[in-house]
């Protein structure tokens, strides 16, 4: 039974292995331009020639990609190309990585927005200033032209704790390693670009603060909400 396992799981690996590979490459072509927006993906039967490998591994792979929003089926079409990442993202981070950002975004989406919430109603004098100089310190890396990451994930632990829910602060908290890892990727990214995409998203900042500051819980939700699908969408493309 022991041999049975160990071969089930190697070949398990090696199916993996050939997913992550499809994945990658076709990705690679769409953010490279070989197939751009509205775009149809070659058939399950021409990707399995072009990458010597089963359909199943095929359809798992495409649907990795209509999970991640890059790709969509439509009935009579096929897989179409739905939204183009960055091009330069490929520079920042494996591809394969891509997906792991996209649901640590979906899971901000919630947890964050709903912390920003409850801060509004909340936060303290002190809560309020360690969210504002956290706040200034992003924009000294917007001065000083730096990547600002690790200063980006305190304004919204500061935010976290904000909310006087340890569960909102645990949460982020032990997500840290993940975050970090869209948030490099996304301030690489926006150093690339000019100025002005550094100063759209410290506005977006700007926004949570100001609802923050006005008690506002719907609205400062909305406003964390909205920075993050931002974000997510200035990676991945609207």
């Amino acid at each position: 039974m022991a041999d049975i396992d160990t071969r089930t799981g190697v070949g398990a690996q090696a199916r993996t292995g050939v997913v992550d590979r499809i994945y990658r490459e076709v990705l690679a072509s769409i953010i490279a331009g070989e197939f751009r927006e509205g775009d149809k993906l070659p058939t399950e039967l021409a990707l399995t020639e072009r990458f010597a490998a089963s359909r199943p591994a095929i359809r798992e792979a495409l649907a990795r990609l209509r999970a991640d929003g890059v790709t969509v089926t439509r009935q009579g079409s096929g897989t179409v190309v739905q939204r183009r990442p960055d091009p330069e993202m490929p520079r920042f981070t494996p591809l394969e990585n891509l997906s792991d950002v996209q649901r640590c975004f979906e899971f901000r989406f919630v947890i964050e927005s709903g912390a920003a919430e409850l801060a509004a109603g909340k936060a303290g004098p002190a809560d309020m200033a360690a969210i504002e100089q956290s706040f200034r310190n992003l924009d000294t890396v917007i001065a000083e032209h730096t990547l600002g990451a690790r200063e980006d994930f305190e304004f919204h632990l500061a935010l976290a704790r904000a909310s006087h829910n340890q569960f909102f602060v645990s949460a982020i908290a032990q997500m840290q390693e993940q975050v970090m890892v869209s948030m490099n990727l996304m301030r690489n990214l926006t150093l690339t670009k000019s100025v002005e995409r550094q100063q759209l998203v410290q506005a977006e900042h700007a926004a949570i603060v100001a609802a923050l500051r006005r008690h506002d819980g719907p609205g400062a939700g909305l406003a964390m909400r909205q920075h993050l699908e931002n974000a997510r969408n200035r990676m991945f493309g609207a």
